[in-house]
C-alpha cells in the first residue's frame, strides 16, 4: 500500500534545515527548481493502493537513486551518509529524526518498480521542458555526438571478478590489522562460481564482525563494493559477466567492451535526447532517433551540428526532409550510396574503417580508380580471412576457400554536391565551432558522475544509470544558466 508523501515535514526539528542547509545548497535548489512529484504519479500503477504495508513513496526512493548519481557512491554508503547529512534528509523530505531505510530496498526499487519504465526519457524531457518554461533556451540548434562507456566487468569471467574485490578488500584490512590473516576464511582454489560466491560471503562476515576494522573507510568502501556486487548482480554473476555488454572501437588500434550513448543537446548544453545501446552500434544510425525525441521533448530543431559520423546520406535526406541544415563533415567512406549488404556492415568514423556483422574490424583498406572520370572510386576494405574462417555469421559472407574478404564501397560523392557547397559556406563553419560543447559534456559525464564505467551489469542497468546521470547534469545546468540571467 501506497500514500501521497506530506510536502510539509511535519516536525518539531523541522526548522534545524534552515540552520543547517544553506540558501546555496545544491540539493536545496534542485527541491526548489523541480516538483518531483511527477515520479509518484508515473510510478502509482506499480503499487498496491488498498491492501498491504505502507510502501516507502517512490518519490523519495528515486530521490535516493538521484543523490547516488550527484555523489557517484554505492547504495550502502548513499543510505549511511542519509543518516546524518542534514543535507540528503532534506532534499529526500524526512524528518530530521526519522529512520533512513535499507540500502537493499533500493536494489528491489530499480528491478521491480522501474523495470518497464522508460525512465530516460521520461527525466529528460521533465528538464527540457523545465529549461523552456524559464526561457533560457535561446537556440535552435542541436549538436550529436556518441560517448562510451566501459562494462564494469570488462570481460572477467564473473570468478576473475570477484576475486579481484575480494583481493582488495583483504590488502585494505592487511594495512591496518596483518594479525586478521589468522582469522580469514581459506581462500577458495575450486573453479567454480559457487564456491567462490560463498569465500566472499564468508570474507564479509568476518570483517563485519571485527567492527574496528570495517568501520575504517578504505576498508569500508571496498566492503560496500563487494557486499552489492554480490547482492545487486549476483544473477548476472552467475549468467555472465556481462552478457549486454559489446565490443565497441574507438580508433584502429583501440577498442573498449560496453555501451554507447548517443546524446543530442541544444547549444545551452542541455540535453534534449539521449539513446544507450551497446558498444558496437553505429553513431550516425540513431541520429533519426535522436532528433524524434528532440521534437516529442518539445524542442524546434533548424540545425543539426555533428562530425562526419552523422553525414551518410539516410542522415542528408532526414534533415533536408524536415528543412533541417546538417552541420557535419561529409566523409566519402561514410556514404551509404548504392552498396551491398549495408546492413552487415557498419562505418567506424573514428578508426576510418568498417566493421563487420560480427564486430571484427577491418585490417586495412585501399582506393580504386582514378578522380574526375566517369567510373566512381571504389575503398576496398580486407578483413583477417582467418576470424572469417570461424565466424558464426560465414554463411552468405565468406566464401569457403577464399583467401582474402573485402568489403567495397562506391564513392558517389556526385550525390553530396549540395552538402558539398554547404559545407564551405560560413554559416557551417561558424556552427562546427560549437561541437566542442559535447565533448566537454561527456568528459562532464565521465569524469564527475562515473559515467566511464557502468555501475552494474545489464543494458537495463545501464540505462538507469544514463537516465538518472543526464537528469543530474541537466538540473545542474539549468540552475548555473538561471543564476546567470
Amino acid at each position: 500500500m501506497i500514500k501521497q508523501q506530506q510536502t510539509m515535514i511535519l516536525s518539531v526539528y523541522a526548522g534545524i534545515y534552515d540552520l543547517v542547509v544553506p540558501k546555496d545548497n545544491l540539493l536545496r535548489k534542485i527541491n526548489e527548481l523541480i516538483d518531483f512529484s511527477f515520479v509518484y504519479d508515473e510510478l502509482l500503477d506499480k503499487y498496491c493502493l488498498d491492501n498491504g504495508r505502507n510502501a516507502i513513496n517512490p518519490t523519495r526512493m528515486f530521490k535516493y537513486l538521484l543523490l547516488k548519481s550527484i555523489f557517484d557512491l554505492s547504495d550502502i554508503d548513499i543510505v549511511e551518509r542519509s543518516k546524518y547529512d542534514m543535507s540528503f534528509k532534506y532534499f529526500l523530505d524526512m524528518a530530521p529524526e526519522e529512520e533512513v531505510i535499507d540500502s537493499s530496498s533500493l536494489t528491489k526499487f530499480r528491478k521491480l518498480k522501474l523495470k518497464d519504465v522508460n525512465l530516460l526519457d521520461m527525466l529528460i524531457n521533465k528538464t527540457v521542458a523545465i529549461a523552456l518554461e524559464k526561457g533560457i533556451i535561446k537556440s535552435s540548434s542541436i549538436i550529436v555526438d556518441a560517448t562510451h562507456t566501459k562494462s564494469r566487468y570488462n570481460q572477467k569471467s564473473p570468478r576473475e571478478i570477484l576475486q579481484e574485490r575480494s583481493k582488495k578488500l583483504r590488502k585494505s584490512v592487511y594495512e591496518i590489522d596483518e594479525t586478521m590473516k589468522d582469522i580469514f576464511p581459506t581462500k577458495n582454489t575450486v573453479d567454480k562460481l559457487e564456491d567462490e560466491i560463498q569465500y566472499c560471503q564468508k570474507l564479509i562476515d568476518v570483517i563485519e564482525k571485527n567492527e574496528k576494522i570495517a568501520s575504517y573507510p578504505k576498508v569500508k568502501e571496498k566492503l560496500n563494493l563487494l557486499n552489492e556486487t554480490l547482492e545487486d548482480d549476483i544473477e548476472h554473476l552467475k549468467i555472465s559477466s556481462d552478457s549486454d555488454a559489446k565490443i565497441g572501437h574507438k580508433t584502429a588500434d583501440s577498442s573498449f567492451f560496453g555501451y554507447k550513448t548517443h546524446i543530442a543537446m541544444t547549444e545551452e548544453r542541455i540535453i534534449t535526447a539521449a539513446t544507450i545501446t551497446t558498444g558496437e552500434k553505429n553513431d550516425g544510425k540513431e541520429l533519426e532517433t535522436l532528433v524524434k525525441k528532440t521534437k516529442e521533448a518539445g524542442f524546434k530543431i533548424d540545425t543539426i551540428i555533428g562530425d562526419s559520423a552523422y553525414s551518410e546520406k539516410g542522415n542528408i535526406e532526414l534533415a533536408n526532409e524536415n528543412d533541417i541544415k546538417l552541420v557535419a563533415k561529409l566523409n566519402p567512406s561514410v556514404t551509404q550510396g548504392f552498396r551491398k549488404g549495408e546492413d552487415e556492415f557498419q562505418f567506424n568514423k573514428d578508426a576510418g574503417l568498417y566493421v563487420c556483422k560480427s564486430g571484427h574490424m577491418a585490417v586495412r583498406k585501399a582506393r580504386q580508380g582514378k578522380k574526375n572520370v566517369s567510373k566512381n572510386q571504389t575503398d576496398t576494405y580486407y578483413f583477417d580471412i582467418e576470424k572469417c574462417k570461424t565466424c558464426s555469421f560465414k554463411e552468405g559472407c565468406y566464401k569457403e576457400g577464399a583467401k582474402i574478404k573485402t568489403y567495397s564501397v562506391t564513392i558517389k560523392s556526385d550525390i553530396h554536391k549540395e552538402q558539398m557547397n554547404f559545407q564551405e559556406s560560413e554559416y557551417f563553419k561558424e556552427k562546427s565551432k560549437e561541437r566542442y560543447k559535447i565533448e566537454a559534456k561527456n568528459s562532464e559525464l565521465k569524469h564527475r558522475h562515473g559515467y566511464d564505467v557502468a555501475s552494474s551489469s545489464g543494458l537495463f542497468g545501464m540505462q538507469m544509470q544514463g537516465a538518472t546521470v543526464i537528469f543530474t547534469v541537466n538540473l545542474k545546468r539549468i540552475i548555473k544558466l538561471m543564476e546567470q540571467k
